[in-house]
């Protein structure tokens, strides 16, 4: 019972510093900035846990997996509610679907998606920021480059796309691997590769 009030703490902190940081404060980057709230709300709570006297009867051993608990369950939170809504096309499409009355062509969703949702998401200005602020990429002379650590974190995605993604995936009724392998179906012969 102890430890449920601890969860209920903690999961109300966190969602107050989540609220204040988003509302009243800069953010560079959604999900590390809901990461920052997360430990702030973990030691805040950890705080309440150590002074509180009803959490005097949880045993130590017992109060370090609750700080444990706290923290997946928070990244949990992090990854899955803010830094989903933030960059999910799938949202995007059924908020596009009931602003447009609750339907739109099939044929007409390949021209929202590149003329709407990357316009109005900021896809690329938000995807960007990320990349450099994970250090992944610089932008410099008008070109953006990898950096060792973006080019070794392409590759561990590549890897993990090509051999740990479903080989079997529904797409519109189909089964197929096509997205386990989709810069194969790229052309070379672009124009606007950096020397």
């Amino acid at each position: 019972m102890v430890c449920s009030l601890g969860v209920a703490m903690f999961a109300s902190l966190l969602l107050l510093t989540y609220i204040l940081h988003a509302r009243f404060f800069f953010v560079d980057v959604v999900f590390y900035s809901a990461l920052q709230d997360v430990l702030v709300a973990a030691v805040f709570s950890g705080v309440l846990l150590y002074i509180m006297p009803l959490f005097r009867a949880i045993e130590k051993t017992e109060q370090i997996l609750l700080c444990i608990i706290w923290l997946l369950g928070g990244y949990a939170f992090a990854i899955s509610v803010p830094t989903v809504l933030d960059r999910s096309l799938s949202f995007y499409l059924l908020e596009k679907l009931d602003q447009r009355g609750g339907g739109i062509k099939h044929a007409a969703l390949e021209g929202v998606i590149v003329d709407e949702f990357m316009h109005e998401y900021r896809v690329l200005d938000a995807r960007l920021t990320e990349q450099l602020e994970s250090g992944t990429i610089v932008i410099e002379d008008g070109c953006v480059r990898l950096t060792v650590k973006g080019k070794r974190v392409a590759w561990l995605s590549a890897a993990f796309r090509a051999h740990l993604l479903p080989k079997h995936r529904q797409l519109l009724g189909e089964y197929s691997a096509d997205l386990t392998t989709p810069l194969l179906r790229s052309s070379d012969d672009v124009d606007y590769k950096c020397r």
